[in-house]
């Protein structure tokens, strides 16, 4: 009984291909069975309805032929809902792909030909060579129609093969028209399916990201806008700063200021950018927000009359912007936490936790006092009183800080000068007050520190009548080489990062000076690295290669000489390519300290990109043995670790590669990962960083364990972490007899308990988004000055420390009302959550507690509003934010 088992339309088609039912007569017995087990009834009835159509679709009739292709794509669609499994149809019709595929080659032109190209496209999802492409190019033959139809896991395959396919087609100089045409039906339909980074990555692959700029809605262009920012920091250079421009455009395109204003101070020709945010609103109260973020990101700016046309506002906005609020914010703070009271080193030190031997070293020798010095200014930092040099004394009224300072010896006296300008931190008005007395003091090292003194209070803090440069100036021509460091470096310290056309002049002017002293010659060259920070300034960069040319060999054998190579890179910091042709001068140098000079530079310019190849680079460079006497391997670790600090990820593996570092290195390696892994987790004292270090502090070498030392200081900066507290404790017991190490215990204790534990000294800012210039030159200064600790920090150089203040910010959330006044409200504060590329409107904190304002933001926390009545003005909660009332909040 053959006829009834074959309907009569597929009689035409047995020549073709033999009917599948009657496919295998031998293998029928057992295998029919067997399959037939498996499937259902319902699964074996679609089976032989799919090999039906496939029959028919081969028939001479084009109105058969035609039905049967409807019947299959129904089919086909109604099956792709899930993506769990290969949907049933798709897995019926594969063995015969091949078949479909050759009678495709023999139809004619048609409507139909079309059609069946269509459904053969689909098939290509499961069926297709990898690698073939088949999907697209029968999608390309096939009809316009709408793609999302077939599901999403056909437009996910389209995409995939389009971007090696538009490769192939670049590479070969073939027209891509047909492939864009594609991709707009992809993107649209990705951003209408909230598969937003499906749509920018495919966009990225085929090189046109401005046309995400049409499809984004007010629905998804935050999502986008994110994906976008956070993957930048994994694209190789021009695509990351084309991918922040972008979101740049799509941000200000919904008018979302705030976030366009970060993205703009991210990218490189900020300037213009962060002009076009400010003048693009009215809104008085959102241009002091914007004031307040530059302000932070430590951008030196002029509120002009396209920003404010009206002289109060401009006064206000100025204001903000140089950042004179930041003292009184800092204040409310710690009176919020009460945390007010003075503290003296002793409290610090917490002696009488320490059992046993070195518990009773009352010695009050020189360098302990000096140590206490800086104890004192870094635990008081910005707090404007202490126990040393601000307290009232009961006999008469200038002996007390007097007293203090003459505690200390010749250049101690300058350090303790100065640190009276740390404690007024900010302060530009009481400070330079308090500090004018020790300007007319007969010893000049105590002027010395005085002028390094008022560089440092007005840290980060501007003025329109600029005092500090009016104080300083006066004091660089002088003969005595400290009182001409101390005012250098003031005035690095009080300018840094504001480009400042006189510095150049003048500095310059010391650096060509042949008659200079070396000393003077490098702390001129750091001060103007540290004013001209990432400014790629060429005139300075001639200055400071003439000036490393120009040396004898005795002075490049000179430990603080290697301070010059670190001036050159900071003008370069984060500049990436723009450092290639001093690069290629350094080349040229003296072979002590060319390699010096390279190593340095590239580590500067690459700082905070997250570059990968310049780690290996720089990896390459450590995993030499060389003999005895090279110092450029040094520079390569740190180099290493800054480079890698942009994001989590890179910071984990630098982590353990310094860990390899530590096993195989040479000991000129060994010194310098210490530091290195303070600079990946600055204020951030991670477990695992914590135990390396607190191995690394007892280990035989003592440079290394000093190192090791101050970084425990570096990485619990202003976290007050009890552990590392009691690690320092137990090692000051421990070296009680080495005062080199004793004194970094100290500094690396003061350095834990900084500002209180309000201060951090992160160069990341917003959400660990923005880098902020000043603040990572400062730390580069230090940490290459550490790198040979007993030249510089141990040595006459401590004053150097003080360098490390352009980091140090209040690592606080201040909440003001719209005028300005601080505003107390619930926020909850947890550890932030990427929800980069995650669906729906997930969670951005968790594990939250809710406090009200102002609060403490730890590392890698993030705060969030707990109230509806109020919006912030800014979509990162940090700092200074404004708060205005929700006109549609209505008390219950």
């Amino acid at each position: 009984m053959a006829p009834p088992e074959h309907p009569s339309p597929a009689a035409p088609s047995e020549n073709s291909q033999p009917p599948p039912p009657a496919a295998s007569a031998a293998a029928k017995g057992k295998g029919k069975k067997k399959d037939d087990d498996d499937l259902s009834e319902e699964d074996l009835a679609l089976k032989e309805q799919l090999e039906l159509y496939v029959v028919r679709a081969q028939d001479a009739d084009p109105g058969v032929q035609k039905l049967a292709l409807e019947s299959m794509r129904q089919e086909i669609r109604s099956a792709t809902s899930s993506m769990t499994s290969v949907p049933k149809p798709l897995k019926f019709l594969r063995p015969h792909y091949g078949t479909l595929k050759s009678y495709f080659e023999t139809m004619p032109e048609s409507e139909l030909k079309k059609y069946m190209a269509d459904i053969l496209s689909v098939l290509a999802l499961t069926m297709s060579v990898e690698g073939e492409r088949e999907s697209l190019k029968f999608r390309l033959l096939g009809s316009e129609g709408d793609i999302g139809s077939w599901g999403h896991e056909y437009v996910r395959n389209l995409a995939g093969e389009i971007a090696q396919e538009f490769q192939k087609r670049q590479d070969d100089d073939l027209p891509i028209d047909a492939l864009m045409e594609l991709v707009q039906q992809i993107i649209s339909f990705h951003m209408k399916h909230n598969a937003e980074p499906e749509a920018v990555d495919l966009l990225m692959e085929v090189e046109d990201l401005d046309l995400l700029v049409e499809h984004v809605d007010a629905t998804n262009y935050k999502r986008a806008c994110l994906y976008l920012s956070s993957s930048s920091k994994y694209l190789p250079t021009p695509d990351d700063m084309l991918a922040l421009d972008i979101a740049y455009t799509i941000y200000m395109k919904f008018g979302d200021l705030a976030s366009a204003l970060r993205i703009a101070l991210q990218l490189d020709k900020h300037m213009q950018y962060v002009k076009q945010v400010c003048t693009s609103t009215d809104d008085l109260l959102l241009k002091k927000q914007f004031a307040y973020i530059i302000a932070r990101h430590g951008l030196t700016m002029e509120i002009d009359d396209e920003i404010a046309a009206d002289d109060n506002d401009k006064e206000i906005l100025q204001e903000i912007v140089n950042n004179t609020k930041l003292s009184e914010g800092y204040l409310t703070l710690a009176r919020d936490i009460e945390v007010m009271e003075p503290k003296s080193p002793e409290d610090i030190y917490k002696v009488h936790l320490i059992e046993g031997r070195g518990a009773s070293s009352s010695l009050d020798s020189a360098r302990q006092n000096l140590a206490a010095t800086f104890v004192n200014a870094f635990v008081n930092a910005g707090f404007g009183q202490d126990k040393l040099m601000t307290a009232p004394s009961d006999s008469s009224s200038s002996s007390s800080s007097g007293n203090w300072l003459f505690k200390n010896k010749e250049h101690g006296k300058a350090s303790a000068a100065a640190s009276l300008g740390m404690i007024l931190l900010w302060d530009t008005d009481s400070g330079l007050a308090q500090l004018d007395k020790y300007l007319h003091s007969n010893d000049t090292h105590v002027v010395a520190g005085a002028l390094l003194g008022i560089g440092i209070v007005t840290c980060g803090v501007k003025n329109d009548c600029d005092p500090a440069l009016a104080i300083l100036m006066e004091y660089i021509g002088k003969e005595d080489s400290n009182i001409r460091i101390g005012a250098i470096l003031g005035l690095g310290i009080a300018y840094a990062g504001s480009q400042k056309e006189e510095l150049k002049m003048h500095l310059s002017a010391v650096l060509g000076d042949s008659q200079s002293p070396l000393e003077v010659l490098v702390f001129s060259a750091i001060a103007l690295g540290l004013v001209f920070v990432g400014s790629c300034n060429e005139e300075i960069a001639q200055s400071i290669i003439f000036a490393l040319m120009e040396r004898s060999e005795a002075e490049l054998a000179e430990p603080i000489i290697r301070l010059l190579p670190v001036a050159l890179g900071l003008l370069y910091l984060g500049k990436q390519e723009n450092v290639e042709a001093t690069a290629e001068v350094s080349k040229t140098f003296d072979e002590k300290i060319g390699k010096y000079c390279d190593v340095t530079l590239m580590s500067l310019a690459y700082a905070g990109t997250g570059n990968v190849l310049k780690v290996q680079k720089l990896l390459g460079i450590c995993s030499q043995h060389l003999e005895k006497g090279e110092t450029h391997q040094g520079p390569a670790v740190l180099g290493i670790a800054l480079i890698a600090m942009a994001e989590e990820l890179g910071a984990e593996m630098a982590v353990r590669s310094l860990e390899r570092l530590l096993q195989y290195g040479e000991q000129n390696i060994r010194r310098a990962v210490p530091l290195a892994l303070g600079i990946l987790c600055i204020s951030n004292p991670k477990v695992n960083v914590m135990d390396t270090l607190s191995r690394l502090s007892h280990d035989a070498d003592a440079d290394v364990s000093m190192a090791a030392i101050i970084s425990l200081g570096l990485i619990g900066a202003g976290t007050n972490n009890a552990r590392i507290a009691g690690m320092l404790r137990n090692l000051s017991s421990y070296y009680y007899k080495e005062a080199a190490h004793l004194f970094c215990v100290r500094i690396a204790q003061g350095l834990v308990h900084l500002g209180k534990g309000l201060l951090t000294l992160s160069p990341y800012h917003s959400d660990r988004f923005l880098l902020s210039p000043m603040a990572l030159g400062g730390l580069v200064t230090v940490l290459h000055a550490c790198l040979d600790m007993k030249s510089t920090i141990l040595g006459k150089y401590h004053y150097i420390l003080y360098i490390i203040v352009l980091a140090m910010q209040p690592r606080m959330l201040l909440t003001v009302d719209e005028d300005l006044k601080p505003l107390s409200v619930p926020v909850r504060v947890g550890q932030a959550v990427d929800v980069v590329g995650q669906a729906g409107r997930p969670k951005t904190i968790t594990g939250f507690q809710t406090h009200s304002t102002p609060v403490l933001l730890a590392a890698g926390e993030r705060a969030e509003l707990a109230t509806e009545k109020y919006i912030p003005l800014t979509p990162v909660l940090e700092g200074f934010v404004i708060l205005k009332k929700n006109p549609e909040y209505h008390e219950e």
